[in-house]
């Protein structure tokens, strides 16, 4: 037989053989493969109840520090936890998703060497990117803490820098198995991360009050948890690397598409990396940057009126610490959805598989709002009572008004994650960047002068019109550019319809019940029923679809059930 016939026969041999597996379930060595549309679910299942423990546990332990250090302290802290993410956020914004994306390609076309070489060259990349990173937080703790107005930060700033050296390597690993679809790990490892600022934090902030030691130190003592969090993070992630069996996840692509043994150099692929990440990075950091500097105006201005640093301080510790996480966590139930299609996107899109593509992006966007502009209503009626089950009266006195300009938000922020995961996932990763540099110029321009006119209250006012304007240019990218668009009845109408009755079912069920029963059972109670009577309406209205729900945590058995009762399609 021939050279050539030789290399056709072993070709179709090697297809069969993987073929033959891919239909049996077993790779070539006898063991379980893992599908892709499988692993997608699953990812999302397991980064949601993540993503909600993780919130839960930020939430513990913003309860506790907000009695042990009071507002002010939690200014320290959070003003250099702002510093952190902007730097974090340069750092290590769009090298994952990058990664995420060039492993699901190469995998897509059974380029398996090439996924390893792709782990190498990030790993140096994010090595040299996390000392840098490090050395610029340690050595000018003191410039940064001068820039936002408050000096004692720098040793919030100090306890927090070497954080970031321990993410940027954990920031490689996850993007390497987030190309995978492989969400287990990244799950763990946020999960250690937060239990270790919980429990390590307030156990170094508790010692330092016994010490007697200022304030702004009991709240760098806090910080230090995040970082043995981050540390010991890291190392989970090296393990898991390690014991992480790629070849059940790579056989179902290796049986279509053969094993393609060439891989383009290192620096090719670094300049690929870079190319691909440096927009969805600088469009991810401009709203870290936006938060940096909106702390510095923030707190300046309100000293210009009169306050003292240390009130100052306070006020926008109070902020930061009571109203942000709450309108944070909302957007938690859509993050997973956002990490998991661009992957699941990206290879979808090397098949060919349009029609899959288009069904997946109409959901996700859809599924955003379903859970976002409900939460932002629900929110923003009942800041005051919500607010009231964790913190201290003095704390929520000022804090429930600005939750209540600031919930609202939320819807965008569910939307703009799917967006630019759409985006990202389809090659126009440059776009969201025109959209949030918009959006945070808006921001900056309302913030200066609204907070002049109307004090702190013109903080959420310029958040919601800075997300504002970049979901509605975000939207228009992926219509002009993607050419996908659910009908807006479906994608707005409904679910604001089924959020306005719901909200007004939480507020008048709240006051009907307070003065009958104690103020956290009324709380809790009306949230229930203004749930439930949310799901009825969006049922009835039917603006749910089968696939919306498939998109959900254990969405396929929720549709069957679904299905029975004839809800949906």
């Amino acid at each position: 037989m021939c050279k050539k016939c030789m290399e056709r026969h072993g070709d179709r041999t090697v297809k069969d053989t993987l073929g033959g597996a891919l239909r049996s379930g077993r790779d070539g060595k006898g063991e379980k493969m893992r599908n892709s549309s499988k692993l997608f679910f699953s990812g999302v299942l397991i980064l949601t109840i993540s993503n909600l423990i993780v919130k839960a546990i930020g939430l513990m332990f913003k309860i506790p520090m907000n009695h042990i250090v009071g507002d002010e302290g939690m200014g320290y802290y959070n003003a250099a936890y702002t510093i952190y993410t902007y730097l974090y956020m340069v750092s290590t914004a769009g090298l994952p998703t990058a990664i995420s994306i060039m492993v699901a390609d190469s995998r897509a076309a059974g380029k398996i060497r090439q996924v390893k070489r792709i782990l190498r060259v990030s790993l140096v990349l994010f090595f040299i990117i996390g000392i840098v990173g490090m050395l610029i937080m340690l050595l000018g703790a003191g410039p940064l803490a001068a820039l936002i107005g408050a000096g004692n930060t720098k040793y919030c700033i100090m306890a927090i820098a070497p954080t970031l050296f321990f993410i940027c390597i954990s920031s490689a690993l996850r993007g390497y198995f987030q190309g995978y679809q492989s969400m287990f790990p990244t799950a763990v490892s946020q999960l250690i991360e937060a239990v270790c600022k919980l429990g390590v934090g307030i156990t170094l902030a508790l010692y330092a009050i016994r010490m007697d030691m200022p304030i702004y130190i009991v709240a760098a003592y806090a910080a230090v948890g995040l970082t043995i969090g981050a540390g010991l993070g890291m190392m989970f992630l090296t393990f898991a690397k390690l014991f992480f069996k790629e070849r059940q996840y790579d056989a179902e692509y290796v049986a279509v598409s053969g094993m393609d043994e060439t891989a383009l150099p290192g620096k090719t692929l670094l300049k690929k990396l870079v190319i691909v990440a440096l927009p969805i990075t600088i469009s991810a950091s401009v709203m870290s940057l936006t938060n940096l500097i909106d702390a510095a105006i923030v707190q300046q201005l309100l000293q210009s009126t009169g306050l003292t640093q240390v009130a100052a301080t306070s006020l926008y510790g109070n902020y930061t610490s009571l109203a942000v996480p709450m309108f944070n966590l909302p957007p938690v139930l859509i993050y997973p959805i956002s990490y998991s299609i661009v992957p699941l996107l990206s290879a979808a899109k090397k098949k060919g598989d349009q029609q899959r593509c288009r069904l997946v992006m109409e959901s996700s966007m859809r599924v955003a709002m379903l859970i976002g502009i409900p939460s932002g209503l629900g929110l923003a009626a009942l800041s005051r009572p919500i607010l009231d089950l964790f913190y201290k009266a003095s704390s929520v006195e000022l804090a429930a008004p600005l939750l209540t300009l600031l919930a609202p938000s939320t819807a965008f922020i569910c939307i703009l994650s799917v967006t630019n995961a759409i985006l990202q996932a389809n090659g126009h990763e440059r776009k969201p960047l025109i959209s949030m540099l918009t959006g945070a110029c808006v921001k900056i321009v309302t913030n200066y002068f609204l907070i002049q006119v109307i004090g702190m209250k013109g903080t959420p006012i310029s958040t919601f019109l800075c997300y504002l304007t970049v979901t509605v240019m975000n939207l228009y990218f992926v219509y002009k550019h993607v050419g996908v668009m659910p009908k807006l009845s479906g994608l707005f109408g409904k679910p604001l319809i089924a959020s306005i009755a719901c909200a007004a079912t939480a507020f008048f069920s709240w006051e009907l019940m307070a003065g009958v029963v104690s103020g956290k059972l009324a709380t809790i109670a009306a949230i229930c029923l203004a749930g439930l009577v949310y799901l009825v309406l969006i049922f009835l209205l039917r603006g749910v679809s089968g696939e919306d729900v498939k998109l959900l945590p254990k969405g396929e058995k929720i549709y069957g059930l679904l299905n029975k009762m004839k809800l949906v399609k």
